[in-house]
């Protein structure tokens, strides 16, 4: 009797041709040969046949029993992407007999999944709620595929046999309880045989996913579990107890889907990674980072990949510029409101300036005047406000800052003083309505 388990199809193993097949198939990819093996055995039962009949069956007769499948299937109810893997699986085998079916067989909805055709990636405030419906180990799980773009694979990989180590961060130093990031973002080494491509790269963790990481950690620590370089960032148990440290890419998934479910949501534990691409490609909009740095991020083939293999190292100022251009993007990746940056106030008062003097947000982002230097831009202002006109106040600002140098205090001033004020050394403290601002000097 057949097991219906995991080994369900095992029996085929025993023709030789199927196992150099499968082995042949695992050479991509270990997943693929297991869920290969999987849809050729059911194509075989539910059509009756055994995999070396179909290689001795001619080829509209083969034809015709891949069609009586789709329509079998379609009847069904099931869906043309699930339909569609069964024949790739079925054609692998075929191939790998040297057959290759004359006729082209077409599958409705081949490429379109079900489990996506819904989607939605989430804001920054629903991965929130997900952080918030995950215990320590689900929150940091999520966290990391959120914010730095890796594979739920690079967790913990098919098997369960490998996964991200704590020297995988050298960033991270953990000495008895101590916990301690020397900087953030912290970097991240994924180890070739952890990337599906099978090269190495790089990628970063911000400051909210090192603070999930550390309570975590911590946590397993006052459980009693010592932490160690080779230590898994994500245990197969939640307190790290058991013999076995690494967890199944399919378990990590199982954490991540149970703080999705908890926070009311029904994306795949992928629609996180889906998340790190889209919100860096918002920052890449905004030239915060580059287009080759965020592919580089997620492990795909590409520009810089191609230049740093494995048999290369980045240099230290590339990883620099790397860091520095992540920590730019954190603002749409990270859940956690921080204060707004200087460069974040320059703009937004370059912003008030211009509106003040009577632009719109349309006018001001179809000519791109935020772009242009602070002197252009009150120049403008005052041109929209005024005209070209211009008043010689030397005298009046002379006496202000005799005054206010004594006193410390401020002074409300007209939107067309601003320029000269500055250069005489004030400060903008505040722009305010009816096209008054604050100034300050010191």
């Amino acid at each position: 009797m057949i097991s219906m388990g995991k080994e369900k199809y095992g029996y085929l193993l025993k023709d030789r041709d199927i196992a150099r097949w499968k082995h042949n198939t695992e050479a991509g990819s270990r997943i693929t040969g297991d869920v290969y093996l999987r849809r050729l055995g059911s194509f075989c039962i539910e059509m009756e046949k055994t995999p070396q009949q179909l290689v001795k069956m001619r080829d509209k007769t083969l034809s015709d029993l891949m069609d009586d499948y789709i329509i079998m299937r379609e009847k069904k109810g099931n869906a043309g992407s699930y339909i569609n893997s069964t024949i790739k699986a079925v054609k692998s085998w075929l191939l790998f007999n040297g057959i290759k079916l004359p006729r082209r067989i077409k599958i409705r909805d081949a490429n379109i999944s079900v489990t996506l055709k819904n989607e939605r990636i989430p804001t920054q405030e629903e991965l929130k709620r997900i952080f918030n419906a995950g215990d320590s180990r689900e929150r940091t799980a999520c966290a990391i595929v959120a914010f730095t773009g890796v594979r739920i694979g690079v967790l913990g990989n098919y098997k369960g046999t490998d996964g991200l180590k704590i020297e995988d961060m050298p960033d991270l130093s953990v000495d008895g309880d101590q916990i301690t990031f020397l900087k953030i973002p912290a970097q991240i080494n994924v180890r070739a045989e952890l990337s599906k491509t099978g090269k190495k790269y790089i990628t970063f963790l911000g400051q909210e996913g090192c603070m999930y990481l550390e309570n975590y950690l911590i946590e397993r620590i006052r459980s009693g579990e010592v932490i160690t370089p080779e230590s898994a960032i994500i245990t197969a148990s939640k307190l790290g107890y058991r013999a076995k440290q690494h967890i199944t890419a399919v378990n990590v998934g199982d954490l991540m889907r149970n703080a999705i479910r908890n926070a009311g949501f029904n994306g795949r534990p992928y629609v996180l990674r889906a998340y790190f691409d889209s919100r860096l490609l918002m920052a890449q909009d905004e030239r915060l980072i580059i287009r080759d740095y965020r592919s580089f991020f997620m492990g795909h083939v590409g520009d810089i990949e191609s230049k740093y293999t494995t048999d290369k190292k980045l240099s230290q100022d590339q990883i620099e510029s790397m860091r520095s251009a992540y920590l730019k993007s954190t603002k749409y990746l990270e859940t956690e409101r921080k204060g707004m940056t200087e460069d974040e106030i320059e703009v937004k008062f370059r912003s008030q300036l211009l509106m003040m003097a009577g632009f719109t947000e349309e006018e001001i982002a179809k000519n791109k005047l935020l772009d242009m230097n602070p002197d252009e831009i009150t120049k403008m202002a005052r041109e929209k406000l005024f005209g070209t006109k211009q008043i010689d106040i030397t005298a009046q600002i002379q006496q202000d800052k005799d005054e206010l140098s004594k006193s410390h205090k401020q002074k409300v001033i007209s939107i067309d003083q601003v320029e000269e004020y500055i250069n005489a050394g004030f400060t903008v403290k505040m722009a305010l309505g009816n096209d008054r601002v604050i100034v300050e000097y010191s």
